[in-house]
């Protein structure tokens, strides 16, 4: 059995914790996230087939019946809600583009190479240890090959644990790729620009405090487990 590490923070911090507070009102649908409890405590949540989460509880039509739907997979889920609450004008801009097909299917190789290359390599990076049989430089070469591919996420994480930093190149240093990282510095400053990046974004440190036990490699999380092997995000 997987161990839950009650150290982990209970709630939001910083901007998250203003939006969450703000949307605290009961909801038909509800979002279950990691949430520690004493041992033998029953929560009542719909089961995933593989225990997952987080799980949105779907609530079924039929509005006399107490049950619920349940759902996994960040990308999934991201789908769902993105389909469920279409009405711009309440919800905000489609999280795919409109127009033809083709560029929601392209957007959808995207996300999977997110999920399938940069997601597990993050893991394998944030994770070494000096008895690993691979290098840092290895697992850093590897990551930030999938990076120029496309993108990055939260990378002080490894700035903050790992010697060297994650190894992004500063502007003007990118030698022979430094189209591409000034491609993609543009795109990184849009994003952390975006409200909806900033609302949810929690202080610095609480995500320094959740990836601790996976910069030591004492994660025994299904995602530590699987990358640790060297396997993609479980499924």
């Amino acid at each position: 059995m997987a161990h839950v590490d009650t150290s982990l923070p209970t709630r939001p911090t910083g901007a998250a914790a203003q939006l969450a507070d703000a949307h605290a009102a009961a909801h038909p649908l509800k979002l279950y996230g990691h949430q520690p409890v004493q041992k033998g405590a029953r929560v009542p949540r719909p089961q995933t087939p593989r225990g997952l989460v987080p799980t949105p509880a779907v609530p079924k039509s039929d509005t006399q019946s107490k049950d619920q739907k349940p759902l996994y997979e960040s990308s999934v889920i991201c789908e769902y809600l993105n389909d469920e609450y279409d009405d711009e004008a309440k919800h905000g801009p489609d999280l795919f583009p409109t127009g033809p097909a083709y560029g929601r299917a392209r957007c959808r190789l995207w996300i999977d190479h997110i999920l399938g290359k940069i997601v597990p390599g993050f893991y394998r990076f944030i994770q070494h240890t000096p008895e690993k049989e691979y290098t840092i430089e290895v697992a850093r070469s590897n990551f930030l090959g999938h990076i120029k591919t496309l993108t990055r996420a939260r990378m002080f994480l490894l700035d903050h644990y790992k010697p060297g930093g994650v190894g992004i190149p500063a502007e003007g240093q990118g030698g022979e790729d430094e189209v591409l990282w000034g491609r993609w510095r543009k795109w990184h400053s849009a994003i952390m620009e975006r409200q909806s990046v900033k609302d949810t974004w929690n202080d610095d440190h609480s995500y320094i405090q959740t990836y601790k036990r996976y910069a030591e490699d004492t994660a025994d999380a299904k995602v530590a487990q699987a990358t640790r092997k060297g396997e993609g995000l479980p499924r």
